[in-house]
């Protein structure tokens, strides 16, 4: 949908005023993994009749965009899983300084060596990589079928790229909490910022609870070892930061049970079915195919994205002692 009005940016305001900038696109519903902590092993995927094709999804960024979104960030699944999806990704790429500030994206590292120069090429500036461990044999446990080495050769072609990347790690009780200290010297060591991330209730997964750990402990432990600075450094998502003195790199900490980040949200994120999420613990959405494939103009995207984030919630109500919703991280994107 072509309609040269892309200098004609609006603003999106929920109903409690808080600015609508920042959309996240789960581009496929598959991964190449099986992380315990996001999807089941006996994954059922969706049918590909179901999803959005490259172009539509392609439609509903670009009317995002024109309704004031500046951040895009791209998801799955794992996003380069999807066939062809580097066509998406040059095609948003063109979008930047036009309405969008940012195209970013969100990876297991496994397709990177493959993809990363084009990544960059396509306007990419940086990425955020899924990395739990650096033990092998651990990575293998918690992946289920995923492999460090791989990923590691990912890390390095996009460094080789100049794409700046930062490491996801999901903090996980007596599984992953003794490395904190290694990923932080390993961060600092290969300029990579680190981000620790408290796992969410999405959807049936196993052995949650004894698994979930408060990253308030956590950083008053990593307080005894380094020195962490308070920084008012922010990337338009959830994580606050700080800086760790001794490497000169950033520590983020994403706390979605122990201290919300809802009164601050500026985010709603997109299916690759087109069912647009308003917030990621809810089970509130719309549906954004059924007038897409129906024809809607301009106009008319416009008002019903519009009217979907009048219904945005307050925020979430997680509880790590069951789901907040029956929907695996992979089906929203994270």
């Amino acid at each position: 949908m072509e309609s040269g009005r892309d200098d004609i940016i609006s603003l999106m305001l929920d109903k409690f005023g808080r600015t609508i900038s920042y959309l996240r696109v789960s581009v496929t519903d598959r991964c190449d993994f099986r992380c315990t902590y996001c999807m089941a092993e006996d994954m059922e995927f969706l049918p590909k009749a179901d999803l959005l094709t490259l172009e539509e999804l392609e439609t509903l960024c670009v009317a995002f965009i024109r309704q004031g979104v500046r951040k895009l960030r791209l998801t799955g699944g794992e996003p380069l899983m999807r066939r062809d999806v580097m066509w998406l990704i040059e095609r948003l790429g063109t979008r930047i300084g036009h309405g969008l500030e940012e195209l970013t994206l969100t990876t297991n590292g496994s397709q990177l060596t493959k993809y990363a120069a084009g990544l960059a090429a396509a306007g990419v500036k940086r990425i955020n990589v899924s990395l739990d461990t650096l033990d092998e044999q651990k990575f293998a446990t918690i992946t289920r079928w995923g492999r460090l080495p791989q990923v590691l050769a990912g890390l390095e072609a996009a460094q080789a790229a100049g794409l700046k990347v930062k490491i996801n790690t999901v903090a996980l009780k007596g599984i992953n909490e003794d490395e904190f200290d290694r990923l932080i010297a390993w961060c600092g060591a290969q300029n990579f910022d680190l981000c620790l991330i408290e796992t969410m209730p999405m959807g049936e997964v196993t052995h949650r609870a004894e698994n979930h750990l408060p990253l308030a402990s956590v950083r008053a432990r990593l307080a005894e070892h380094w020195t962490l600075t308070s920084t008012d450094y922010a990337t338009g998502g959830p994580a606050r930061y700080v800086t760790v003195r001794e490497t000169g790199q950033r520590l983020g900490f994403i706390t979605p049970l122990s201290h919300n980040f809802c009164e601050a949200c500026n985010r709603v994120r997109l299916t690759c079915t087109g069912r647009l999420y308003m917030c990621l613990g809810q089970e509130d959405s719309a549906d954004l195919r059924a007038p897409l494939r129906a024809g809607a103009d301009d106009a008319a995207l416009a008002a019903a994205i519009h009217d979907a984030i009048a219904a945005k919630p307050k925020g979430h109500d997680f509880v790590i002692t069951r789901p907040a919703t029956f929907r695996h991280m992979s089906v929203t994107g994270g």
